[in-house]
C-alpha cells in the first residue's frame, strides 16, 4: 500500500464515485476510521447504498480474497484497488491497515461475503484498531446466520451463533454436548461434505425430534430450506446424497421440561423437611423443581396444617 499524503488526496483531480443503474454517483469522502462493511452473500443486488459508498470512497480497500471483491466492484464501477487481508498474511498486512488509520487515511474492511468479523479474521484488525484507539464504523447488510434464521421457522426471540462445529466426530459430540442446554436456537455453518455427519451427530446429542432446518445457497438461485426433525434430516443427508453449495445449520431450541406434578411436589417437600429446617427445605426444593421458593414455602406451610 503506498502511502498517500493529504495534499495529494485533495488534489486527487478524479472524484471516485460508483454506478447505479449505469448512472454514476459520486462517493462523499470518508472521515478516518476503521469501516467493517457487509457484502451479499449470493444475490449482488443485496448490497446498501451506503455499502457501496463506502467501498467506493475508501482511501484503503482490503479484503478475503481480492477476485472475489473484484466481481462486486466491477458491478458496480468502483475503481477502488483492492488489497488481500486473509487468515495467511493477517500479522503483516493488519500492521500496515493500521498504519493508514494513523496517517488519517480511511480503512474500509470486507470479507468474501456477508459480515465481517463473523468466522473471518477481520476479528483481529478490529481489535487492534480499537487498542489503538481508532474509530470502528459498521456498515450493516447481509448475514448468512440472520437469513438462515429469518428463512428457518424457528424461534428467533434468542438465538446463538456457534460458527463451524469441529472436524472430527468425538470433537463435534463433545461441543454439542456443552450447547445442548442452550435456551435458544442455534445456528451452525457448515460444509456440505459434512453435513450428513453433523446431522447424525446432532440427532444422537439433542434428540432425534428436535427441530431443525438445513439452510442451503442463501439468496441464490437455487436457495433451499428444508425443514424437519434432526434425525429426518439426518436420514436426508445421508452419505450417498451429493449435496452442494453453502450451508446454515439452524435448530431449534430444547423443549422446556415439564412442570412437576402437584403430587411430586408434595412429595419433595415432605422428604426435605424431615431433614431441615422450612426455609432450608423451601429453597432445595426450588432449586429441584425450578418453581418459585415463595410459592414452595407456602405450600409446606399448607402441609404443615394439614398434618
Amino acid at each position: 500500500m503506498d502511502k498517500v499524503t493529504e495534499a495529494q488526496k485533495k488534489t486527487d483531480p478524479v472524484p471516485r464515485s460508483y454506478r447505479l443503474n449505469d448512472q454514476p454517483v459520486v462517493a462523499r469522502p470518508l472521515e478516518p476510521a476503521l469501516y467493517l462493511v457487509a457484502t451479499p452473500i449470493g444475490n449482488l443486488g443485496d448490497i446498501t447504498l451506503r455499502a457501496l459508498e463506502t467501498l467506493a470512497g475508501a482511501d484503503v480497500l482490503a479484503c478475503e480474497d481480492t477476485r472475489v471483491t473484484r466481481v462486486l466492484l466491477d458491478r458496480y464501477g468502483i475503481d477502488n484497488r483492492p488489497y488481500a487481508y486473509h487468515e495467511h498474511n493477517a500479522t503483516t498486512v493488519g500492521p500496515k491497515l493500521i498504519e493508514a488509520l494513523a496517517q488519517g487515511r480511511s480503512v474500509a474492511l470486507v470479507s468474501d461475503a456477508g459480515t465481517p468479523l463473523v468466522s473471518d479474521p477481520g476479528y483481529r484488525l478490529g481489535q487492534l484498531a480499537i487498542e489503538a484507539g481508532h474509530r470502528v464504523v459498521p456498515i450493516p447488510g447481509a448475514s448468512a446466520p440472520l437469513a438462515a434464521l429469518v428463512g428457518s421457522g424457528l424461534p428467533s426471540d434468542a438465538f446463538f451463533f456457534a460458527g463451524f462445529l469441529p472436524t472430527k466426530d468425538k470433537a463435534r459430540r463433545d461441543r454439542l454436548t456443552q450447547l445442548q442446554a442452550v435456551p435458544a436456537t442455534l445456528m451452525f455453518f457448515e460444509s456440505p461434505h459434512r453435513i450428513g455427519a453433523t446431522l447424525t451427530a446432532a440427532a444422537d446429542v439433542l434428540g432425534d425430534a428436535r427441530p431443525a432446518s438445513v439452510c442451503r445457497e442463501l439468496t441464490k438461485t437455487f436457495e433451499e430450506f428444508r425443514r424437519g426433525g434432526l434425525r429426518e434430516l439426518a436420514d436426508y443427508y445421508s452419505d450417498d446424497r451429493v449435496v452442494k453449495g453453502e450451508i446454515v445449520l439452524v435448530v431449534g431450541p430444547p423443549a422446556a421440561p415439564e412442570a412437576p406434578s402437584q403430587g411430586d411436589v408434595d412429595g419433595v417437600l415432605i422428604e426435605l423437611a424431615g431433614a431441615l429446617p422450612m426455609a432450608k427445605a423451601a429453597t432445595e426444593a426450588a432449586k429441584r423443581t425450578g418453581l418459585p421458593r415463595k410459592d414452595l414455602y407456602q405450600r409446606l406451610l399448607e402441609l404443615k396444617d394439614e398434618g
